[in-house]
């Protein structure tokens, strides 16, 4: 039996986020918990220790409170990106490089983005009762509606500290005692406001797209009576490349309820079992093109000495807005450049800040953003996403920052808001695309 580790906190920005490291295994697993949680809580039920103790026997365990949850600063909901940095701060924390991260429910998104945008500090992928989205949409009829969801946050937010949401997570059989002990979790894991500002994001999120760029081994397991995870589970299972799908009994929505052992011991045997992963050559990223407008002609009316002096300005006030918003600078274009970011909602903050900072100088330039898999080789960077972020960019008007649909997606719940700017045939890329200006 293991002690009761201590909690501390990891810097993410300004916000400080609680962890626990517990074990002393041969490699680091990072649990994501699902929807709320409270790490010293946890600790109290002994079926919930049990669970997490196992998980520390074959590996050093890294738990964390996300931000606005449990003993995490209480701030106001975060984006899955601002929910990305604080994971990998907290393995920053702990000197974590390489990790098998493993998310529940909601958390599970949160792991599949982190997957896709760092595969080279994750060794695996462990889903449990994850989905890729919740609303219900065309290409997506599993989904919930939103008159079903609005019921759903309705009545969260009439009982939540009541203990109703998490009993009724649990297995019938369950629920009576479960419910003894959930009002304290529910209350010291989130507010009522908080608990249902997180289930609106909930709603918001959509990682389908990002299944394909998966490139690390992943197990997705599930039960297959828990019928809202279970249809995600499916699809997550189907479109994560060469992952490793099991189906088990029950309808418990926790992982330490119920036969929590055949839960485990598929996990084991899945991370234990892993041999090392080549360095990836793709990754998922956020491109960032820009350019100035009417180039030609301004160079013309300022004459070769001033235009030079003019391009040199704009290099430096670009790579100074590209350092400050956390992008890599991939190389310029003569009047333009292209860069990449970890995370969509600095890439374009970065876009807009660029704009602002070379009007003085005279010019306007337009920027254009993809979120997609890309090419690495070596400094440089390739691949279809890249091609789409340039072709968007090019339809930007002086001044404008243009985003893919995808972009747009992955910022639900951050503030930014868009105008539509239609669907659009861009060259040398297949199917239409719909393109969005990021308002100021």
């Amino acid at each position: 039996m293991f002690e009761v580790p201590e909690t501390r906190y990891a810097k993410s920005g300004d916000v400080n986020i609680a962890y626990q490291v517990v074990g002393d295994g041969p490699f680091d697993l990072v649990q994501v918990p699902a929807f709320v949680s409270n790490l010293e809580l946890q600790w109290e039920d002994p079926a919930e220790r049990r669970y997490y103790e196992r998980l520390a026997s074959f590996s050093r365990l890294i738990m964390f409170d996300k931000r606005g949850t449990g003993l995490s600063d209480r701030v106001a909901v975060a984006t899955l990106e601002e929910r990305m940095d604080d994971l990998r701060a907290v393995m920053d924390d702990v000197g974590s490089q390489r990790a098998a991260v493993f998310g529940s429910s909601e958390g599970g998104a949160l792991s599949v983005l982190f997957a896709a945008t760092y595969p080279e500090r994750v060794s695996a992928l462990v889903l449990y009762g994850a989905y890729p989205r919740m609303a219900w949409a065309p290409d997506y009829p599993v989904g919930i509606t939103e008159e079903a969801w609005a019921d759903v946050q309705r009545h969260l937010e009439e009982n939540w500290g009541r203990g109703h949401e998490v009993g009724s997570r649990a297995g019938p059989r369950r629920q009576s005692r479960l419910a003894q002990t959930a009002l304290r979790w529910e209350r010291l894991s989130a507010s009522p406001g908080a608990a249902v500002a997180i289930m609106q994001m909930i709603f918001q999120i959509d990682v389908r797209h990002l299944l394909s760029a998966i490139r690390v081994p992943t197990l997705v397991v599930y039960r297959t009576a828990d019928l809202a995870h279970a249809v995600g589970s499916r699809y997550m299972g189907a479109h994560i490349p060469g992952a490793k799908v099991v189906e088990l009994p029950g309808s418990d929505y926790f992982p330490y309820l119920g036969d929590q052992d055949a839960i485990l011991d598929e996990i084991e045997e899945f991370l234990t079992g892993v041999r090392p992963v080549p360095v990836p050559d793709r990754a998922l990223a956020t491109v960032l093109f820009t350019d100035i407008v009417s180039s030609t002609e301004r160079a013309a009316a300022l004459g070769d000495d001033a235009w030079t002096r003019t391009l040199d300005h704009h290099d430096a006030l670009v790579a100074r807005e590209v350092e400050r918003h956390r992008g890599r600078r991939i190389n310029t274009t003569g009047d333009g450049m292209l860069a990449t970011f970890d995370g969509p909602a600095r890439a374009m903050r970065c876009a807009q800040a660029i704009c602002e900072a070379v009007r003085p100088l005279g010019i306007e330039v337009r920027a254009g953003l993809h979120t997609g898999e890309i090419e690495l080789r070596g400094a440089d960077i390739g691949g279809i996403a890249v091609h789409i972020g340039q072709r968007v960019s090019a339809l930007a008007r002086p001044g404008e920052v243009l985003v893919s649909s995808t972009v747009k997606d992955l910022v639900a719940g951050s503030g930014i808001t868009f105008t539509d700017r239609g669907s659009h045939v861009l060259k040398g890329v297949p199917d239409e695309w719909r393109v969005f200006a990021v308002r100021n």
